[in-house]
């Protein structure tokens, strides 16, 4: 998993900075809205839900937006429908990229995103093109320097982790989907507290990038994250730190 627990952790700490600006908000608020509709608005009952409230939590989301989400969702308030669409293509070098949206309007979405690969030096493809290099995965990295490691992965593994491997200064916990909320309690009742929680899709092979290519690459993530349709961007590559540090 080279270079997808370094991505994790700078993409957390530039939503800390997003958070300020709104507009991580009114994505976890689609995110909110979207699984009340499909799941109901009692988070208890609700694991999609469940977790993004969470995720609004950990970027200090007020209260009342996420209550008001949620009766979004539920038809309590009126609110926008959306449509959950994910577009598949590549970046530079090749790197294989899956962008999950929530759109009102496709017709829009489609042509936004198309023209955002195109001027990265990218390009869209069709369904299904990189899709199979990713798989969907609890994801939970904590700070070597934080833990030890035969007791991390022993509490990790008992709380229904599948694998933990060291990267660089993290250990990288994965999970089954559905595991993720139990793997996390039980870190964070060990007193440890995860630099990131989530589930991600975790690419099975990875494409090593430098110097304007890597540079290209980050330009073309970070233009698709900033687009209000777009609520998650997957890719495959590899960059140096000093790179991915400069984003």
């Amino acid at each position: 998993m080279s270079g997808h627990s370094k991505w994790a952790t700078t993409k957390h700490k530039k939503a800390a900075t997003d958070a300020k600006r709104g507009k991580i908000f009114t994505k976890i608020g689609k995110e909110i809205t979207v699984a009340a509709r499909l799941g109901g608005g009692d988070p208890g009952g609700n694991p999609r839900l469940r977790t993004a409230v969470a995720k609004a939590k950990a970027v200090s989301m007020p209260a009342e937006n996420i209550k008001r989400a949620i009766q979004k969702g539920t038809g309590e308030l009126p609110g926008v429908s959306y449509e959950e669409i994910t577009y598949e293509g590549y970046g530079p070098g090749g790197v294989a990229v899956l962008v999950e949206s929530m759109t009102d309007n496709k017709n829009r979405t489609v042509s936004e995103i198309r023209n955002i690969f195109s001027k990265a030096g990218g390009n869209m493809g069709e369904a299904g093109c990189v899709s199979w290099m990713f798989h969907k995965k609890g994801y939970v990295v904590v700070k070597r320097e934080k833990a030890d490691e035969d007791k991390l992965m022993s509490l990790a593994l008992d709380a229904g982790a599948e694998d933990m491997q060291t990267e660089d200064d993290n250990f990288v916990i994965t999970t089954p989907p559905n595991d993720l909320e139990k793997v996390k309690k039980a870190i964070e009742d060990a007193g440890l507290a995860p630099e990131v929680a989530e589930i991600t899709m975790v690419p099975q092979t990875y494409v090593k990038l430098e110097g304007k290519e890597a540079q290209q690459m980050l330009r073309l993530v970070e233009t698709l994250e900033d687009n209000d349709d777009v609520q998650n961007v997957y890719a495959n590559f590899d960059i140096p730190d000093d790179i991915l540090n400069a984003a």
